[in-house]
Order: structure tokens, then sequence, then C-alpha cells
């Protein structure tokens, strides 16, 4: 279990989360089994998407940031909910890529070019989508440059993931502060100057650094209070009736070969190991449902 932190400076003016998501990310590579830089880039993704998240008011909202790349690595999806809960998947799991010369993975060259979507579902008609270029393929930086484009909104993004030697996840975390509307140059100018000043996640996280501290320090000069803390985990929300859904929308023509050509269907939850099956009387009774 993962705990957001969220906090608040005194004046309303000024939104920082953070979170050391490590349970998150060790989870995700123990199911998908991902290279290190798989893992760090999915991993940052879920980060954030968890962050986001944290922010929704009620249960049934969801939110789901999906990366388009044109690098080897694939497409990026994730999705987290108002229950706490977060999920993802990449395109290829086992893309391995040499080192950058500074010694870190290359996740910018594992994404490669192509866009971010985020997807907001808060129960109104119609769900808030926004779209925009990725500039760097890194995560943060993409994600901080789709909340001053898509939303207008001044925002710091830090992600990070330290993968051990033994691929497992050593540290994650990421970090997230917001200029909310109003909020003058002087108050934008100093919160600025003391994220700048922050070691990266990874290794603040290695040094011991707890949520609070880098809170701390991000407000360093204000006044701030804490708000509600929210814990995320990596879950699914799997179900058979959810995967029926999805086998019945492939068509009838899709249905017909399943039965004709393997008498049945076993689908793999892209999120979890969860294994369902199908066998023929089962995929024609969803043809049925499908010719309806």
């Amino acid at each position: 279990m993962s705990v957001i932190k969220r906090a608040i400076d005194s004046e309303g003016l000024v939104r920082v989360s953070f979170v050391d998501s490590r349970d998150i990310v060790q989870r995700a590579f123990e199911i998908h089994q991902t290279s290190p830089v798989a893992t760090a880039a999915l991993g940052r993704t879920l980060t954030m998407t968890a962050l986001i998240g944290s922010g929704m008011k009620s249960e049934e909202d969801t939110v789901s940031a999906i990366i388009k790349g044109d690098g080897p690595l694939g497409s990026i999806v994730c999705t987290a909910d108002g229950r706490g809960a977060v999920k993802g998947c990449v395109g290829n799991p086992d893309v391995d890529l040499p080192l950058k010369k500074n010694g870190k993975l290359d996740v910018g060259g594992a994404v490669g070019k192509g866009s971010l979507a985020v997807t907001m579902d808060l129960g109104l008609k119609e769900p808030y989508v926004g779209q925009v270029p990725l500039v760097s393929g890194e995560i943060a930086e993409d994600f901080t440059y789709y909340f001053a484009k898509s939303q207008q909104i001044p925002t710091a993004v830090s992600l990070g993931v330290l993968v051990d030697t033994d691929y497992s996840v050593k540290q994650a975390g990421g970090l997230f502060v917001q200029l909310m509307p109003g909020c003058d140059e002087e108050t934008a100018a100093l919160i600025e100057e003391n994220v700048k000043g922050l070691d990266s996640i990874t290794t603040m996280l290695e040094n011991g650094a707890s949520a609070d501290l880098i809170i701390t320090s991000v407000f360093a000069g204000l006044f701030f209070k804490y708000l509600d803390e929210v814990e995320y985990e990596y879950r699914c929300d799997c179900s058979r009736q959810k995967i029926e859904r999805a086998l019945i929308s492939l068509g009838e023509e899709e249905l017909k070969k399943m039965m004709e050509e393997d008498h049945g269907a076993q689908v793999t939850c892209r999120f979890c190991p969860e294994v369902y099956e199908f066998s023929e009387f089962e995929l024609d009774a969803l043809l049925k449902k499908a010719k309806k």
C-alpha cells in the first residue's frame, strides 16, 4: 500500500502531493515481469496516474493516462479510480536498451515520439479528454507539459524509479506541485526555487527522506497544512462480465472464427494474471448477444 500525502499553503494557492510508490511499481513488475527500462516507464506513469487520482472527489471517478510512442516500448496504459486502485500495462514489457551516457535508463528512447492523452471520467455527461504531444518521453516532463497546455495550470512533476540489480524495484516515488489561479509571482518564484533545490526523487528516497521532509522542503518559507492522506495500491478490477462485454464488442465474425478454429477462447487480462476460459457453447451465447 502506498500513501499519498497532500498539503496546501495557508492561502490555498499551492497544492503539493507526494507518494512513495515502491509497493505499486514493485507489484506491476511482479505481474508484467518488465525489463528495467519498461519498469521505469510504467512505474513513472502509474505513480503519476495515482497522484492525479488522489484528487478525485468520488469513488466512482476514474482517470486514465495513455502514452502512445513510436519507440520499442509501445503504448503505456494506466488507470486509477477513486477507491485507491491503480493499474497499468506496457506494449512491450521485454524491451531492452543501452543505458544513457549518464548511466540512467533510457526511458525517452524506449517511449519515443508520440502523444500523452489523459481522460477523466468525473460522472458528468461526457468525460474530459486532453491530449498533448510528448515532449521527451521521460514521462515527468510530458505530464508537466500536459498540465500547462491542456489545463493551463503551472505544474511541477518529478517522478523516479530506481531498479535494483535483480530487476526488482528499489525505490519509486512522485512529487506533484501545482499553482492555483491567483497565485502571486513572489509565491510562484519561491516554490520554483524550492523545487529546483531538491535532489531527484530516488536520491531523496535512497537517503531516507520522508514524505513530510520533502513536502516541507517544497513549502519552505510558507505556512501550510496537510490535507487527508489517500492510500493507493496496484489492484485490477477485471471480471468475467467485463471480459464478456469485450468479446461481444469484437463482433460476430471474430466470435464465429474463435468457435470454428479454436472451439473456445482463453483471455488473459492485460493488467493482471487472471485468465478467463470460454467454451464453444459460451461463445455461442455471446454470439447471440452480439447479433442483438
